[in-house]
């Protein structure tokens, strides 16, 4: 029988009774019974709102900035387009997965091979790319890159970039190259890379091997559309010309949907023979001179120079001519910055201050000798001053010289103020730009190669540990290497399209806020039941801010939030 209630009267006041009533031998009986109160605390615990369930577990995963980046190698067909290009088996997850997943890590979260599983875990992605925790192994990983070596991820890069240029509609206008380099742990003693190599660190790192890395890149928004990896010895100038034919074949590519493709570099990589091959392609151009083999052109005053229009050019001059440089005439732009000028005479003052103080140390130790081991030589001395003045511009501005009196070594130095007025008034806050874009504007040309500061922020980017960071690399082998190159350069591709896609929803914000904005924003999943309940889990995000809230609109992220493939052995 169902339960039922009853009301008693004891000592004249109802009380009421929940109880069940069965047959027990053919007759009625009360086999449960409990007390629930009067009538008036009955009504007040049914207005009382009821106490949620406690779940039994609660699973908090990075959702926001990884099913961000997800949708965009889904639109950019990423795994599917490694796949096609790897040549596996169709068996277990594919290449395309392993580097996706690779490429999103390294945006948000760099970690080793071995470590990625557990991110992995922890995050969104297991629903969106699903993978067994036993095919996320670092030697699972590893066997996958070893699908793909340099022609392969070239051709992954040519097809990334037509889709680009059909989905995403880049402005390939104006294109900017550009190389840098990245320290290694990799064992001075291990012969199997022949990449890593001793050469000059752009992060002013003297010991360890490093490897090179060159950059195409778009002007807005430094999107990548060519990389090459290069052995860490080899000169910008040289690498450059390797590259230059790939550069060339790429044009057709690029041109496809765009006439007149600037091309934008810099003065390290300018060579005679280079720069032919550059006049006879379809390439227009825009790069820089070294100042010091052009003294005729910084030696001009400035008061023959004018003043470019434009509030991002507010304060900058320009005198402009032609010239015979590399080989043929061309259009000339000598800049100066006010701001370039300032930032370069601080550090030059800087360097002087540095070199000065050790020249007294030197002078000190000259002029009071310790009276046990061996004297120093003016041989000895004369080094030391060269080691000292090493610095640009340092032999210039600081005389030194060295005489003995008295059988003593006496060092007296100086600093030159004409060679210091001469600096001033000559080179600092000037750039010499060449191009063969005669039609340009002063301004165009100035912004066109100003534009090269993007790629240098998207190396620095590259070199933060937090975001789209190169390192961790733990590879030793040259085919490897390549691979951990190409993706973080996906990983570069992913951040680069993200923030382009904010800013054409009016949010402009930095790719390193946006990563952290969305790395805040984390699903939530109440589990109520056991593993083998039917019973879906709740799922919600943790409270959001304004700033969040605008960014998971704009992005369309909560479409993502489905308790379809929670369960809870999947944590």
């Amino acid at each position: 029988m169902p339960i039922s209630m009853t009301k008693k009267i004891i000592r004249g006041h109802p009380y009421w009774y929940a109880r069940e009533c069965r047959r027990v031998d053919g007759k009625p009986k009360i086999v449960w019974q409990k007390y629930l109160g009067k009538a008036d605390d009955i009504a007040r615990a049914m207005a009382a709102p009821a106490l949620p369930p406690k779940p039994k577990t609660i699973v908090l995963t990075d959702f926001a900035a990884p099913a961000a980046l997800y949708d965009l190698t889904q639109e950019l067909d990423l795994v599917a387009t490694i796949d096609r290009h790897a040549g596996k088996r169709d068996q277990g997850i594919g290449v395309g997965t392993y580097l996706a997943l690779a490429a999103i890590n390294r945006c948000l979260a760099p970690r080793s091979k071995a470590a990625l599983a557990d991110w992995y875990r922890r995050t969104v992605l297991r629903r969106l790319l699903p993978a067994a925790p036993g095919q996320l192994t670092s030697q699972r990983f590893w066997d996958h890159m070893s699908y793909l070596d340099a022609e392969k991820i070239s051709a992954i890069e040519q097809d990334l970039t037509r889709t680009l240029i059909a989905r995403f509609q880049v402005d390939l206008s104006c294109l900017l190259y550009d190389t840098t380099n990245f320290f290694t742990s990799i064992d001075t003693f291990n012969a199997a890379p022949t990449l890593a190599q001793r050469g000059k660190s752009k992060e002013k790192r003297a010991d360890p091997r490093i490897i090179g890395l060159a950059l195409l890149v778009t002007r807005d928004f430094h999107i990548p559309l060519f990389h090459q990896v290069y052995s860490g010895n080899r000169h910008d100038a040289a690498e450059f010309s390797s590259v230059t034919d790939a550069l060339i074949a790429r044009y057709r590519l690029f041109s496809e949907t765009v006439e007149g493709i600037t091309l934008v570099h810099d003065k390290g990589n300018n060579s005679h023979d280079t720069q032919v091959r550059l006049d006879a392609s379809d390439y227009h151009f825009v790069g820089s001179l070294s100042p010091s083999q052009h003294p005729d052109l910084i030696g001009i005053p400035r008061s023959r120079f004018r003043a470019l229009k434009g509030e991002d050019l507010e304060g900058v001059l320009a005198w402009r001519t032609r010239k015979e440089v590399l080989g043929a005439e061309r259009t000339i732009v000598v800049t100066f910055n006010p701001e370039l000028f300032l930032t370069q005479a601080a550090t030059i003052l800087r360097e002087v201050r540095t070199r000065t103080q050790k020249l007294r140390e030197l002078r000190a130790r000259l002029a009071h000798p310790f009276k046990t081991g061996k004297p120093i030589t003016r041989e000895s001395a004369e080094k030391q001053v060269q080691a000292i003045l090493s610095g640009r511009h340092m032999k210039d501005l600081l005389g030194v010289e060295i005489a003995e009196k008295k059988g003593l070594l006496r060092l007296t130095h100086r600093l030159d103020q004409a060679a210091w007025t001469r600096l001033q008034r000559t080179l600092l806050g000037k750039n010499i730009l060449f191009t063969d874009q005669t039609t340009w504007s002063d301004e165009e040309i100035v912004r066109a190669y100003r534009g090269q500061y993007h790629i240098e922020e998207a190396f620095k980017r590259m070199k933060n540990p937090h975001f789209v960071s190169w390192r961790p690399l733990h590879h030793w082998t040259d085919q490897k290497i390549r691979v951990h190159a190409f993706y973080c350069v996906l990983a570069l591709l992913l951040s680069s399209l993200l923030r382009r896609r904010l800013v054409r929803k009016g949010i402009d914000l930095s790719i390193v806020k946006i990563l952290t904005t969305l790395s805040e924003i984390k699903e939530v999943a109440l589990y109520y039941r056991g593993a083998r309940s039917r019973m879906p889990p709740v799922i919600d995000l943790n409270d959001v801010t304004p700033e969040q809230e605008r960014l998971l609109e704009a992005l369309n992220l909560r479409r993502h939030l489905d308790s379809v493939g929670h369960t809870e052995s999947s944590i």
